[in-house]
């Protein structure tokens, strides 16, 4: 039974290794302002579909990461993911009923939540201005979410976690 615990928690590792690194990868122009937060679509899928096995926690550990990855300043997207995954913990049990579509509006706020909080902490080291294309990665986000979810959904359940 350990190993098979061991395996469901590699799977999960895997998949937000896989969402760091998309993360990261330096797009090009216009496709960099479309890059949607892969690490947060990914542990909002596995704490609605394994809450006991992903939680505030990680998301902390995983937002620290990614402080340190993009060089933001630290506990910056720490936070947020965490704020976000209280949320996602919180109404996990009604989410799962909902459909896609309804689950991607819940999706578009977490993100829309975690991009104004981002602009929030960036304002208070210095003034910014809000642009237009600030927002595009919350939108391409929510249209990501049927993917992200199908994806996950098939790693999850290809072996029961």
């Amino acid at each position: 039974m350990q190993t098979h615990n061991n395996v469901g928690f590699l799977r999960i590792l895997g998949t937000l290794v896989v969402a760091m690194c998309l993360r990261i990868v330096p797009w090009q122009g216009e496709w960099a302002m479309l890059n949607p937060d892969w690490v947060l679509l990914v542990l909002i899928y596995w704490s609605l579909a394994l809450p006991e096995r992903v939680g505030i926690f990680h998301a902390w550990g995983f937002g620290l990461l990614t402080d340190v990855l993009t060089g933001r300043l630290l506990g910056q997207y720490a936070l947020a993911y965490a704020l976000v995954i209280y949320l996602c913990l919180k109404l996990h049990k009604r989410l799962r009923q909902f459909p896609l579509p309804q689950q991607g509006l819940f999706i578009f706020f977490c993100l829309l939540l975690s991009q104004l909080l981002l602009f929030f902490i960036k304002n208070l080291q210095h003034p910014a201005q809000l642009h237009a294309t600030f927002w595009l990665s919350v939108f391409t986000g929510t249209a990501c979410w049927p993917l992200v979810y199908g994806l996950l959904r098939f790693v999850r359940l290809s072996r029961r976690l």
